[in-house]
């Protein structure tokens, strides 16, 4: 890669990674709501189902966005968004559920991509010759 694009991959990991940093951290002051919606569309345990979403969303997205195990990463972060999707925004009649459910599958997509073609130039696996 030359100079320009080297930072591609990087960049990708970064805009996506942030998102699901932005989502977990998000939770900490919406317990309650996240809690009472993971209930709500009938999952057991809420309060695990919380603490997993936010460490699948905190850890697994830090490790997206430094490059580290990155194709682990975002294989679990890609089967997390499609779990997502299928529990949370199944609801077709309503046109914003519609929205989150094509959005969850077109970051599993993106996630999919990382998968296959690696962290790129600017990462830790990289570093690490992974």
């Amino acid at each position: 890669m030359n100079g320009a694009t080297r930072f591609l991959p990087f960049t990708a990991r970064l805009l996506t990674g942030g998102i699901f940093l932005m989502s977990g951290l998000s939770k900490i002051p919406a317990h309650a709501g996240i809690t009472a919606a993971i209930s709500s569309v009938g999952l057991p345990l809420a309060p695990l189902g919380f603490v997993i979403a936010f460490l699948v969303e905190i850890g697994l997205g830090l490790l997206l966005l430094v490059g580290y195990r990155t194709r682990a990463a975002a294989l679990g972060l890609a089967i997390w968004c499609v779990v997502l999707a299928i529990f949370f925004h199944r609801n077709f009649a309503d046109q914003n559920a519609m929205i989150h459910f094509l959005k969850n599958l077109m970051i599993a997509g993106g996630l999919l991509q990382v998968v296959y073609f690696g962290a790129g130039p600017v990462s830790l696996d990289n570093r690490a010759g992974r």
